[in-house]
């Protein structure tokens, strides 16, 4: 017990307190009579203080580390899409950090309310509010998701994020590795697990269909989250983008004059026929109205100065895997475009369009 405290970083005490509670017991015993564990025992060990380190509770951990759905691999699966979220936080908070040094460089105090939100306890408040307060369904593409489902009366939400999308007349079972998402999941929203795409734990055909909404470019391997959608359900309805040609991203005014980097984030990302083979469909486009109510990276094709809003940018996760500086450099030049006409120049022929279409596809088998 002594080798293993030093190893992990904590103390003989909290691991005496972890057997005593039934949490983490050594399962054997040396000559000498002292507790010994096992390889399955420090297996164990090692989730219950990830978690542990990402804030969860004894009482939580207990019934993710005893949940017989779960092994080992979709464990560190979901403590990487965890630790993702944590980073991506740290860097929002990072970036909240440097724009109050940059004020206060030059003389500039923040207002009380604005210090709190970065330096004090409203700070996860304010950077978990991003995505409910822009990201919503849009009812003219649901409609589209709903007909998909045809007449599913289960249905599986993958990556289910705070609920967006999830069809009101259905009995819905969502899935969501994130903690951060889950926690703002409304009241009387669907039943969530905790699980990632690529290890659903659930019996094969247990849904009539299965649903995934703008959430296939976060997993790990999307071929295998797709092929376990295809596994769980009779019916599959993906809305995803298509990367495998340049075209959209030359039409898209965003990624061709001012994020080029976007382009990098794609480098290996599957084609639109290699997702609908794991599922066995096919794939049709999904157009953007000018107006969406859901403010996803595309959404505000027609009203570009919705991205200089740090909100907006926020709910979206490109931003974040850009960086900060990609992502200054591009507001700085939008900003000077829109305000010397630049931007309405060279995109004056999206003012008469109600719709764009952009490379979002929604895939149905």
């Amino acid at each position: 017990m002594g080798r293993v405290a030093e190893l992990a970083g904590v103390s003989v005490r909290t691991l005496h307190h972890y057997d005593d509670i039934g949490l983490v017991r050594p399962s054997a015993r040396t000559s000498a009579g002292y507790r010994a564990y096992s390889a399955g025992d420090v297996e164990r060990l090692r989730e219950v203080l990830a978690y542990r380190r990402l804030g969860f509770g004894l009482r939580e951990i207990t019934e993710l580390v005893d949940d017989p759905a779960t092994d080992a691999v979709a464990h560190l699966r979901r403590l990487r899409g965890l630790l993702l979220d944590q980073r991506d936080s740290a860097g929002a908070m990072v970036r909240a950090i440097d724009r109050e040094l940059e004020a206060r460089a030059v003389g500039i105090r923040t207002a009380p309310e604005e210090q709190l939100k970065v330096f004090g306890a409203q700070l996860y408040d304010a950077i978990g509010s991003a995505y409910p307060a822009t990201r919503r369904t849009e009812p003219r593409i649901a409609a589209k998701v709903w007909e998909a489902l045809g007449d599913a009366r289960t249905v599986l939400n993958v990556g289910a994020g705070t609920g967006s999308y999830e069809p009101p007349d259905r009995e819905v079972t969502a899935v969501e590795p994130s903690a951060v998402m889950r926690a703002q999941r409304p009241a009387g929203a669907a039943r969530c697990v905790a699980a990632a795409a690529e290890s659903l734990p659930f019996e094969d055909g247990a849904f009539d269909a299965a649903m995934a909404f703008s959430t296939v470019h976060h997993w790990q391997d999307p071929i295998a989250g797709l092929r376990e959608m295809r596994r769980v359900a009779r019916r599959v309805v993906v809305f995803t983008y298509d990367a495998s040609t340049t075209g959209w991203l030359e039409r898209f005014w965003l990624t061709r004059d001012y994020l080029p980097e976007f382009a990098g984030l794609l480098v290996d990302w599957p084609s639109p026929a290699d997702m609908t083979r794991a599922i066995g469909g096919s794939a049709e486009p999904v157009l953007i109205p000018w107006d969406c109510a859901d403010g996803f990276f595309e959404a505000h094709w027609r009203r570009p100065e919705a991205y200089l809003d740090e909100e907006v940018r926020r709910a979206v996760s490109v931003w974040t895997r850009v960086g900060p500086e990609a992502e200054q450099r591009a507001v700085d030049r939008l900003r000077d475009d829109l305000s010397s006409g630049r931007w309405a120049e060279r995109n004056r022929d999206l003012v008469a369009l109600d719709t764009a279409e952009l490379g979002l596809r929604l895939l149905v088998a």
